[in-house]
């Protein structure tokens, strides 16, 4: 050990990166110490990894993380989330960043100050490449000299700020690629209806909790779209299409208009999303590159709706995972089980049920035989604790049924997940 270089040992406290570790570890001898003070990368202070953070007062943090933080001389990357705290000084913050704005290149920061201050006029802008901030508010961003030139991911959660000044930020930052949006609360004037945002070099963008009368997305390169828990009544990407992802989880909106331009999309995942499937399917039906297609908790905007896979087999040829849960009825079954093309390529199969019944055993047997290469089935279902003996019945009669089926297909592996 005392022939390691000083800058090794700073990458190896770096990989540490918690402060109560790298602390201990640095009292191992005087170059360990220096190792600390001069090579150190990685620093976080998180609640999580420590208890004793949770018995600690605000000013006893406080005092910990500055002692810490100025023991330190090129500092990259500094992580503070303090569940439990409820808000710290503006004062010491400040000190924080400005201490450590020559070198840091990423900032992960959850506490509120008092009074606000604002994170994006202190840190260090040339060099940051990845800010994650919560519980604060961003007022005023001037994109004429707030640049941040490096910036490539940015996640706002719980975090205040005016639409304008979020449209300013995103100019501001030329090369932001990641972009996160959780429970934001976004003011709008009394002239505004629409959120408008724009980036030419967005390529992920995940947006939770959100609601808007009118959300239009302008990004050129954008790759990841994930929509949860938002309320929007007219949603509109503006694109180039270089879509390869879409992820709709447990999302109200009337009106999705991705645009013409899905032929790129690989992954399709709706979850609790109210479909209009002739609708969504001509939206994305030009995506023959698809390989996952995941229709799960989906509730049809028509209940005569089907998803057939006759139109599954042609349009998307490379699909090797399908995934669908909705309701049966006997009308669905018969039109989504009609055409005789195959899917080739899929080798993973999961399919669920709301309301176990003979329509569903007949769904899962149609499956099977027009997936000739699968190799894994995966069965969910949900089992109530209080089951009358007609339940218990109908789930013995599925479970015999299953076993005598797959004498069938002793080449596909099954697995059931019961909830």
């Amino acid at each position: 050990m005392e022939n390691l270089p000083i800058e090794v040992i700073g990458n190896i406290l770096s990989r540490l990166k918690a402060a109560r570790d790298v602390v201990i570890a640095s009292l191992t001898c005087k170059k360990w110490r220096e190792a600390s003070r001069r090579h150190l990368h990685n620093l976080s202070f998180n609640s999580s990894e420590w208890h004793v953070y949770h018995d600690l007062t605000t000013s006893r943090l406080e005092i910990i993380i500055t002692q810490t933080i100025f023991q330190t001389m090129g500092l990259q990357s500094l992580t503070i989330f303090m569940d439990d705290a409820e808000e710290f000084a503006a004062a010491p913050v400040i000190a924080w960043l400005m201490y450590t704005r020559e070198t840091l290149r990423q900032l992960h920061y959850n506490v509120r100050t008092v009074p606000n201050v604002n994170i994006i006029e202190k840190c260090g802008r040339q060099r940051l490449e990845v800010l994650a901030l919560a519980h604060n508010s961003i007022t005023g961003v001037e994109p004429s000299y707030q640049k941040f030139p490096s910036l490539k991911s940015l996640s706002l959660s719980y975090v205040s700020i005016s639409a304008l000044d979020l449209s300013l930020l995103l100019t501001a930052c030329p090369k932001l690629e990641v972009l996160a949006l959780t429970n934001p609360e976004i003011a709008m004037s009394d002239a505004q209806t629409t959120l408008e945002l724009s980036s030419v070099s967005l390529k992920d963008v995940y947006f939770e909790a959100i609601s808007f009368d009118k959300f239009i997305l302008e990004a050129d390169c954008l790759e990841n779209l994930h929509l949860k828990d938002c309320t929007l009544e007219i949603f509109e990407l503006v694109s180039k299409g270089t879509l390869k992802v879409l992820k709709i989880d447990d999302v109200s909106v009337i009106h999705l208009d991705l645009g013409e331009n899905t032929e790129n999309l690989e992954v399709v995942d709706v979850c609790s999303f109210t479909v209009m499937w002739p609708k969504f399917y001509h939206m994305i039906s030009k995506s023959s590159k698809l390989r996952r297609l995941r229709l799960w908790g989906v509730v049809f905007d028509d209940e005569d709706e089907v998803v057939d896979m006759e139109t599954i087999s042609v349009c998307f040829p490379r699909l090797t995972h399908l995934s669908l849960s909705y309701d049966l009825k006997d009308v669905v079954l018969h039109c989504g089980l009609q055409g005789s093309s195959h899917l080739e390529n899929v080798v993973v199969l999961e399919l669920g049920w709301t309301v176990i019944n003979d329509i569903f055993s007949e769904w899962v047997a149609g499956f099977l035989e027009r997936c000739p290469n699968l190799k894994k089935l995966v069965i969910y279902g949900v089992v109530s604790e209080a089951k009358t003996h007609e339940e218990c019945q109908i789930l013995a009669d599925f479970t015999s049924y299953i076993v005598r089926l797959m004498r069938k297909y002793m080449h596909v592996e099954i697995s059931f997940e019961y909830e």
